[in-house]
């Protein structure tokens, strides 16, 4: 099977090659080799190499910055689907499309299921819900599948993990917002279920994160607690609970965006892990680099 794989420096992109299955001829192309702000080069790169997926792993993920920075923003996270989608119509082949819990505004409460309508609530998530528009309208149903996932970190690239790993060996007090609530995921489960779709010739909409809930003062607790344990850090920084109020930011952020995910577990023969065991994972990963 040959697989297109973007977004290559990525964290996700980084993680996908670490676990290539043996049967998969995978090329990973980063921004060097293709700028998916280009439509144009973007259906040629698939014109061009023919494959039989493409897992596109690439995005405009900058959810603050794209409030003032849309045009690129959208050109990047719908122009680029729309364009891969076209191409593998016309090539025969099929598209696994990362998406985010982003689209939905988090105003239910409740975990968020595969076929409610989406209402993202900045340019970000929006831009992200066209994108998944515009691949469902180029494709027939069992020639893609749109995964969505949450707060995806991983031991390389930029995430909240590796700042908070920072910040917790350079300070002693943090401030982190407590009334957001969603579910962390890393790569390394992330990119299993990327193959694993592929393997499974799996279609339509899915939800993959890690299992439990956080709030993201939880989460950089836990990531202080774990990395002290495992030696990454000398020591953890007290951390204060804070609303989201207290932090304003240009993008508004969904107040409860956990995912449901039983559906696709159950579909990948994936087994459901917690947030918390997953982090000490990626930690003790890093401690052994």
């Amino acid at each position: 099977m040959r697989v297109l794989i973007t977004g290559a420096r990525g964290q996700l992109g980084q993680q996908l090659a670490q676990c290539v299955p043996q049967s998969v001829d995978a090329r990973f192309v980063g921004r060097a080799e293709l700028d998916l702000s280009d439509s144009q080069a973007c259906a040629e790169a698939v014109e061009n190499w023919k494959p039989d997926w493409l897992i596109n792993a690439g995005a405009y993920t900058a959810v603050d910055q794209a409030e003032s920075d849309q045009d690129v923003a959208s050109a990047v996270n719908a122009g680029a689907p729309q364009s891969f989608a076209q191409a593998l119509h016309r090539c025969g082949g099929h598209l696994l499309q990362v998406s985010t819990d982003f689209v939905f505004d988090g105003a239910q409460g409740f975990p968020y299921q595969v076929d409610q309508p989406v209402s993202p609530l900045g340019i970000y998530g929006s831009t992200k819900a066209d994108g998944e528009a515009r691949v469902a309208a180029a494709l027939p149903v069992d020639r893609f599948c749109i995964l969505r996932t949450s707060w995806v970190y991983g031991p390389v690239g930029r995430n909240f993990m590796r700042t908070m790993l920072n910040l917790h060996a350079e300070r002693d007090q943090l401030r982190v917002v407590d009334d957001q609530v969603g579910c962390p995921t890393a790569t390394v489960g992330l990119a299993l279920a990327c193959w694993r779709t592929l393997e499974r010739q799996q279609s339509g909409v899915r939800h993959w994160s890690d299992a439990g809930a956080a709030s993201w003062y939880d989460f950089a607790v836990a990531i202080g607690e774990l990395a002290q344990m495992r030696g990454l850090i000398t020591s953890a920084a007290a951390v204060e609970p804070i609303p989201a109020s207290a932090y304003p930011t240009p993008a508004r952020r969904p107040s409860y965006s956990l995912l449901e995910c039983k559906g696709t577990r159950a579909a990948l023969d994936l087994p459901a892990v917690h947030w918390r065991e997953r982090l000490d994972q990626v930690i003790r990963s890093m401690v052994q680099l």
